[in-house]
């Protein structure tokens, strides 16, 4: 680690291979927190390339333990954090409006390291017991529409650096990596990200894969579809800026999208979100991400129909009622 930590500090990058061996090694646990600070902050101080991401990505998929569910047509839905908005749970109640629309969804989340809730955290708060339980993980698809796998049950690197994270208390490269390493490899992803170097990055790793992927990023720095401002959205068949003006919604003021002081907070604004009680603001933020999810597994359907499909998944209670069978089977 020492050699490695003077190199970057000299400004050189990792190739792929080294970026890979350090991965592996992160997962055996040969390294102690202070080294596992040390190298997590150089990623701050200046950007990733592609092959160091790909080379961590690489570690991650080479340990983590592999989930089959044959051919079902599935999508993620994952923001990679680290923006520092402290926003609701969004992308993580855009999974159960796409489920409640109809369509599988399996996905890849963690505790919050730099934000009060992650998905895992506005989960366990409702009582889910996180599994690695293959065929109860299919039963939750099945039955609810949703299955979630909690990231350091299937990936050793991220349950080992996980008390580094949370001392940090700021985004490190890891919050790159999440989204690139759910154990599904899904072949569809809808993917927000905190700035347009990271957008690039996941697009060209996205293609690479053969993925079908949709990246969303909001030109003020929201990992998501915040409506808060214009954003950018890039996809297998191009890119494009939209104001919130061109879905159909109004703008959102950054407040109205505040995830609270504490887990329990947030997940208030996220049952009531889930039971169209939210807000104007909340509940257009959530259907324009699931609408985007859905586009991405449907790539023809107009994108005004997903919006209507989002929206009456919450009105009719199926948003809801698929949270409430994902909580019933996983707890």
């Amino acid at each position: 680690m020492k050699n490695l930590l003077y190199k970057m500090f000299e400004h050189r990058n990792l190739s792929r291979q080294e970026a890979r061996e350090v991965l592996l090694n992160i997962a055996d646990g040969r390294y102690n927190d202070a080294q596992l600070a040390a190298f997590m902050t150089v990623f701050l101080m200046r950007s990733i390339t592609i092959d160091e991401l790909t080379g961590f990505r690489d570690a991650l998929l080479e340990r983590r333990l592999p989930v089959d569910f044959g051919d079902v047509k599935a999508i993620d839905i994952v923001g990679t954090g680290g923006d520092g908005k402290n926003t609701f749970n969004i992308s993580t109640a855009a999974c159960f409006v796409v489920a409640g629309a109809g369509h599988k969804v399996v996905k890849h989340g963690n505790y919050g390291a730099s934000s009060v809730s992650g998905a895992s955290n506005v989960l366990e708060h409702h009582g889910v017991r996180f599994i690695s339980d293959i065929d109860r993980l299919k039963h939750s698809l099945d039955y609810s529409g949703v299955s979630y796998l909690h990231a350091p049950f299937f990936s050793p690197a991220l349950k080992s650096v996980a008390p580094v994270r949370k001392a940090l208390a700021v985004r490190n490269f890891f919050n790159m990596l999440g989204p690139l390493v759910n154990p599904t490899l899904p072949k569809y992803q809808l993917l927000g990200v905190y700035n347009l170097k990271l957008m690039r990055l996941y697009n060209y790793i996205a293609q690479s894969e053969g993925i079908n992927c949709t990246v969303v990023h909001s030109l003020d720095g929201y990992d998501e579809v915040s409506l808060t401002s214009p954003f950018k959205v890039v996809s297998g068949t191009g890119d494009k800026v939209y104001h919130p003006s061109d879905i159909g919604m109004a703008k959102a003021g950054e407040n109205e999208l505040w995830g609270g002081e504490t887990i329990a907070d947030a997940a208030v604004i996220f049952d009531k979100v889930l039971s169209g009680e939210g807000s104007e603001a909340q509940e257009n933020c959530v259907v324009a991400n699931a609408a985007f999810a859905i586009t991405t597994l449907e790539p023809d359907k107009e994108f005004t129909d997903a919006i209507s499909e989002s929206r009456e998944s919450i009105h009719s209670g199926r948003a809801m009622k698929a949270f409430k069978r994902f909580v019933e089977v996983n707890n």
